[in-house]
């Protein structure tokens, strides 16, 4: 069968709509999406089994080395809200704030609660998102000094290139899949797993990346890291976000972060 046959076919088997209610994009390429999800189907059936026992009988998700690494191997759709709920902390404020959602309609505000949930990533200055991006900065640059060197020399500026990894947390950027395999271990693990999964997108793409010879090539290289098997393959792809990017620490973000956002400050 020719290529184009083939993909003709996969398009026809695979539903336009996924099983996440989102249609699928103009270019998703079905034929590699069949051919991935065939085999990372028998890996899903196997986790449902494990992910059955573990929570078989227990009440709330807490926490746990055994739950870090089931996570980091991926939730199943039908536990994912409870997980979610329980290592994000969200169950806990709900049983400590029973009610809340209703009486927040109701126009009572808890302005602690509020303040514990919120993030500056989407307050009007947008502090907390352009102090990540200059965290990202700093890491490439630690990590990867040949791709800084290549940004510096363009004069290229990682809000014009980041911006919504960070703002949307990948979503509409990579596959929903590999979005949510993404989400299962932030929602554990914290907001560090943002800067891993940046890190290995451009250290898997550095000899790419490194081919930009001016502003708008770098630009369109970027563009590229998000597409294609590296990231159709969440499950590939999610034991590379722990490998790839070596030692990142809470520790290492926070102290980075601080620097970053004394600097931002500082400029006003």
């Amino acid at each position: 069968m020719e290529p184009s046959e083939r993909a003709q076919a996969a398009r026809d088997r695979v539903p336009r709509i996924d099983p996440y209610g989102f249609e699928r994009p103009e270019d998703f390429d079905y034929a590699a999406y069949e051919e991935f999800f065939s085999t990372y189907l028998v890996i899903l059936t196997r986790r449902a089994i494990k992910w059955s026992k573990l929570l078989k009988g227990s009440g709330r998700v807490q926490k746990s080395m055994t739950v870090k690494r089931y996570i980091r191997k991926g939730v199943p759709l039908e536990h994912r809200a409870r997980v979610w709920m329980g290592v994000s902390g969200a169950q806990a404020q709900m049983d400590r704030n029973p009610g809340y959602y209703h009486r927040l309609l109701q126009g009572q505000r808890n302005d602690s609660l509020e303040e514990a949930i919120r993030t500056d990533y989407y307050s009007p200055a947008m502090l907390g998102l352009k102090t990540d991006q200059e965290v990202l900065g700093e890491l490439v640059r630690t990590k990867l000094p040949a791709v800084a060197a290549l940004m510096d020399g363009h004069g290229v500026l990682w809000t014009l290139l980041v911006s919504r990894w960070f703002i949307c947390l990948f979503v509409d950027i990579l596959p929903v899949e590999t979005v949510l395999r993404i989400w299962d271990c932030l929602f554990n693990e914290g907001s560090k797993i943002i800067f891993r999964v940046a890190l290995t997108l451009i250290k898997q793409h550095q000899a790419l990346i490194l081919e930009a010879t001016s502003f708008a090539d770098v630009c369109e290289k970027f563009k590229e890291l998000t597409r294609g098997r590296f990231v159709t393959e969440c499950h590939t792809f999610m034991q590379k976000i722990f490998s790839e990017p070596g030692s990142l620490s809470t520790s290492t973000i926070t102290r980075l972060r601080e620097r970053c956002r004394a600097k931002l400050l500082a400029q006003g």
